[in-house]
């Protein structure tokens, strides 16, 4: 639906190379096209500059140098319209981006002249994005927090080109036992995947603020602010869009074996027996509680939303994120939607060229130029709870780092075992130390593992594990090592059940081969104490022994 019109725009282009600014003006800009979205925003330029001062000219271009080096380029481009002094009207206000150019052109051009003189111009092409999406797509990092919230995650890798501003306690503000990010590169999962995961999944607000050019995460949709009234003169037509109904209820399903349980979560435009099941599997009924009200959160029917064609450039510019409303009048209440209803700006979709014999004059530097331009956008009630977020993937978990067991019991030789017991869960754990990320100690359940329950060896101080992570919680994968004393020689093919504190005060079961026959050992030890019960070939060997000092 979109229609193209010609239109005088001014359109000024910065590029920011290494600290110095490089002002493009209207006159030289020959295309722009410019995607923007409530989450972030997408655009071209190209430009020309003319450069024939080695001719004899006035012409020098100072951007070549820095924009043939690899430092990176930061941009902002503002759009204005351009009114008559007769027209009445207020003073146009622009609609201002910023972004990171993600991919540089350049042609040269030369140009002979009606006095056979050559003129050089160089057509210089770029596409940007936001910083977010430019600079965390290529952000992975492994890290582990404890006792931290997901605002200090957040802060610790926003970088220096990113803003961001909070208004989610619920979501953001919460300290945890375990926040850990295992955003390897060769998995595919970018910080940006990793923030969006989040937002979605526990349904947040992630925007781009167009005002402040940074970002906000937030419980619920901003509806703030006096509506900006649309005149119809700058429109062309309307469309309504009617997104995909939601069709299934959810069931969310605890499968602990003490106490399962079968949570429905139902609405009104479901299919009969059309479902969608969340497996749990958890011990604290708070955790079930969250997921099912967080899944009544998600099934949230759509609203209907309006599409704008636009055949010219609104004179008070907005951004994604703002309130406007329909003129008032009877051909555009037609869709069903009042005069007087605030609809929020979705997404915003505006494009110029300069064509034709205008795009082969040379660059006399004017503040505007005669673009053929198109423009739509897309508009959403005030009150509509969904969020619109650009494609993601989630975190792969879990992932593997090393530690040692702690234990506060006994002395710091003894190898000794404790149980933690979470004083808002009354869950027993053990805490592991993670010498990778600063010896920092986290939970992980105190259970069987891999063994069956009739056998009750736990863990001991300083034995070597295996944990594995995911983004909230850890559990011991496996053990690494064999305790002090615990290994026996090969040549014996011996085995051995060692257990108590240390070597000289514990208990060993042994069994071993002593030419070619077996042996069974059972020695109990207490400093210079032994007890030892030994059977071997024809032989039961009790002894009691005290040594001497």
């Amino acid at each position: 639906m979109e229609r193209i019109f010609q239109e005088r725009l001014s359109v000024s282009l910065t590029l920011t190379i290494d600290g110095k600014a490089h002002e493009i003006i209207a006159g030289s800009i020959k295309r722009f096209r410019l995607d923007l979205w409530s989450w972030g925003l997408e655009g071209e330029v190209e430009f020309l500059l003319t450069d024939n001062q080695a001719r004899g000219g006035k012409e020098k271009d100072t951007l070549l140098a820095a924009f043939l080096e690899p430092d990176l380029v930061e941009v902002s481009l503002e759009v204005k319209a351009i009114l008559s002094a007769s027209s009445g009207r207020p003073s146009p206000t622009a609609l201002k981006v910023q972004g990171l150019v993600i991919d540089k052109t350049l042609v040269e051009e030369a140009v002979s002249t009606s006095d056979s003189s050559v003129v050089l111009h160089r057509r210089y092409g770029i596409r940007f994005q936001d910083a977010a999406r430019v600079l965390w797509q290529q952000h992975h990092p492994c890290a582990l927090y404890t006792s931290k919230t997901v605002k200090d995650v957040l802060e610790a890798h926003k970088g220096d080109k990113i803003a961001l501003s909070y208004d989610w306690d619920a979501g953001l503000g919460t300290s945890h036992p375990i926040l850990f990010l295992g955003l390897e590169p060769q998995k595919g999962v970018s910080f940006y995947d990793w923030v969006l995961w989040y937002v979605q999944g526990r349904v947040g607000v992630f925007t781009y603020d167009y005002a402040t050019q940074g970002y906000k995460l937030a419980g619920a949709k901003d509806g703030s602010g006096k509506p900006l009234a649309l005149h119809e003169d700058n429109l062309s037509g309307l469309e309504v869009l009617l997104p995909e109904v939601i069709r299934h209820d959810v069931t969310v399903l605890n499968a602990i074996a003490e106490g399962p349980q079968n949570q429905p979560v139902t609405q009104k435009q479901a299919v009969s027996g059309i479902r969608q099941d969340v497996l749990l599997c958890t011990p604290i009924a708070d955790e079930v509680q969250a997921r099912v009200d967080l899944e009544t959160a998600r099934l949230k029917v759509r609203s209907p939303e309006v599409e704008l064609i636009w055949r010219s450039f609104p004179e008070q510019a907005f951004a994604p994120g703002a309130l406007v409303t329909l003129p008032a009048h009877a051909a555009w209440e037609a869709a069903g939607v009042a005069a007087d209803q605030a609809l929020r700006v979705r997404s915003m979709h505006l494009s110029g060229e300069v064509t034709g014999e205008q795009g082969e004059e040379e660059v006399y530097g004017d503040d505007y130029a005669l673009f053929d331009f198109q423009m739509s956008t897309q508009l959403e009630r005030k009150d509509e709870a969904h969020v619109d977020l650009p494609a993601w993937r989630p975190p792969c978990y879990p992932s593997y780092v090393e530690g040692f067991i702690v234990s506060e019991q006994g002395a710091e030789k003894d190898e000794t075992w404790q149980a933690y017991t979470d004083s808002d869960t009354s869950l027993d754990g053990y805490k592991v130390k993670i010498p990778l990320f600063e010896e920092q100690i986290v939970p992980v359940p105190f259970n069987p593992n891999l063994l069956p329950g009739h056998f009750y060896f736990p863990a001991y101080k300083g034995e070597r594990v295996l944990v594995a992570f995911e983004f909230q919680r850890a559990w011991l994968k496996r053990f690494l090592d064999w305790r002090t004393g615990a290994r026996m020689p090969q040549d014996g093919q011996g085995v051995q059940l060692l257990v108590g504190k240390t070597p000289e005060n514990g208990t060993a079961l042994k069994h071993f081969y002593t030419d070619d026959k077996p042996v069974f050992l059972m020695q109990r030890t207490h400093d210079k104490d032994t007890q030892k019960l030994q059977l071997d070939e024809g032989t039961l060997f009790i002894e009691v022994k005290e040594e001497q000092s």
